[in-house]
């Protein structure tokens, strides 16, 4: 906790913001990281299109989930086959 103070201090202090508006761009960043995870999930379980998830988190995102995703299967079927 008193790690967790200290960042908030110094992000107000150096930003010339408030503790106030540091949290609270805190919690929106938070938010659009959860939400964005949210939606990758949807589309690598197939609930959503690949259209979809683009126009939600933009391609760069989709392109690193589907580049994560594949080396994942390429590790466990290299596991599979050893």
């Amino acid at each position: 906790m008193t790690e967790t103070l200290a960042y908030l201090e110094t992000l107000a202090r150096e930003s010339n913001k408030t503790e106030t508006e540091v949290i609270a761009l805190a919690l929106q960043a938070g938010l659009r990281q959860l939400w964005r995870e949210r939606t990758l999930g949807q589309y690598l379980r197939h609930e959503i299109t690949r259209e979809e998830a683009i126009k939600t988190v933009g391609i760069d995102w989709v392109d690193l989930a589907e580049r994560q995703r594949d080396a994942v299967l390429e590790d466990i079927a290299w596991a599979m086959d050893t």
